[in-house]
């Protein structure tokens, strides 16, 4: 049988051995993290290695990191908890953090972006002028479907300057960047341990001390009082793991650019027609957005899945759905254009022989079409 070539780690990343081992280690052992007898003791201390090991991939204080259940329930944690009286929040935001913004009360403002899908400044500004004060400035560190890396320090500059709160949703930023919240100058970040290779349904929130936050899940005053509820620790413990072999892997972000635009620099040779979206933007190394006119990005997927190349059209929580892409959409991009792009995002097991075979099945399709739509 051919084996499967994964490129679609901006939906999920594989899970390392090293994470397996701890959460089933972890899962053996029995014990509340809130008990106070030894079990429960055990538990605790594996929570709190895992909440320093996380604040180290965040360059952020210990206190200061919360667990919750991932990046979709930190982004609505902060978004609607802020206490803000308006929320700037950016154009290309992940799907959750609008949906958070339009749930939580008060006016919204769309932060548009340019043509490469970076915020604009000056919009920023005069936003940050007419919105209700206090405001609540969401914009992600690296997005989802382009790569492209948002100036987050000067945005939280010039937000900090009009008394502004400041979010960014760091959760493809992660194993990708080096994160640092303080100079990042933001009040709130998010993560998700998925993302970097370690257990699905963990998350965590970075919060500066001063930041102001109303807990979404209320109960038994767990994460102190942040985020109520027994602590997943098997999960955190992985989400540790993940945390610490991620860093350590942030040297492999050159091999894994240099696959990226390898694969760009052929699919170009191609076509004259391919669009290489945000290629004159600063991205993160793994992720290539790219466009093949005239086909749907529907049919490039299922093309590829059916040679055993797993990659995305859009984000992974719109599967299945056909719609334009929001983030292609605020860039400026037609419907024709945006229908036609696929996500192509590496990671760590990605290797010369897999980028070979997409270049190889990418020719393929755009051969055939082009030979059906001139035949």
């Amino acid at each position: 049988m051919t084996a499967t070539i994964y490129m679609d780690y901006n939906a999920t990343a594989p899970i390392r051995d090293k994470v397996i081992e701890t959460v089933a280690s972890a899962m053996a052992e029995v014990g509340n993290p809130s008990s106070v007898h030894t079990a429960g003791r055990n538990a605790r201390r594996l929570v709190e290695e895992a909440r320093s090991k996380i604040a180290v991939l965040a360059g952020a204080r210990v206190r200061d990191v919360t667990f919750c259940s991932g990046g979709t329930e930190a982004n609505n944690a902060i978004i609607r908890g802020c206490g803000a009286a308006s929320i700037i929040i950016s154009a290309i935001e992940h799907d959750c953090g609008l949906a958070a913004a339009e749930l939580a009360g008060v006016p919204v403002y769309s932060l548009p972006v340019d043509k490469d899908g970076v915020v604009k400044m000056a919009a920023l500004r005069y936003l940050l002028d007419e919105a209700p004060k206090p405001a609540l400035v969401s914009v992600m560190l690296a997005n989802n479907e382009t790569g492209v890396v948002q100036p987050v320090s000067d945005v939280a500059s010039l937000a900090k300057m009009h008394g502004a709160l400041v979010h960014t949703d760091a959760v493809q930023a992660a194993g990708k960047l080096l994160i640092d919240f303080s100079a990042l100058k933001v009040d709130y970040l998010t993560l998700s341990s998925h993302k970097i290779g370690g257990p699905q349904g963990v998350g965590a929130i970075v919060t500066a001390p001063t930041a102001p936050l109303k807990a979404l899940v209320a109960g038994g005053g767990q994460e102190l009082g942040r985020r109520s509820g027994t602590e997943n620790v098997a999960g955190i413990a992985g989400f540790g793991e993940a945390a610490i072999e991620a860093l350590a892997e942030l040297g492999d972000m050159g091999r894994i650019a240099a696959l990226r635009d390898r694969f760009e620099a052929a699919v170009r040779a191609i076509s004259n027609d391919a669009v290489v979206v945000s290629a004159g933007a600063e991205r993160t190394a793994n992720t290539s957005c790219v466009a093949m006119p005239g086909v749907k990005g529907e049919t490039q997927v299922m093309h590829f899945d059916l040679n055993s190349i797993c990659l995305s059209s859009g984000s992974a929580c719109s599967s299945g759905k056909v719609k334009v892409s929001h983030v292609l959409a605020a860039m400026g991009y037609p419907d024709d254009i945006a229908n036609a792009s696929v996500r192509v995002s590496l990671g760590r097991l990605s290797k010369q022989d897999d980028i070979d075979k997409l270049i190889d099945n990418w020719k393929k399709l755009h051969e055939r079409m082009m030979a059906r739509n001139t035949g």
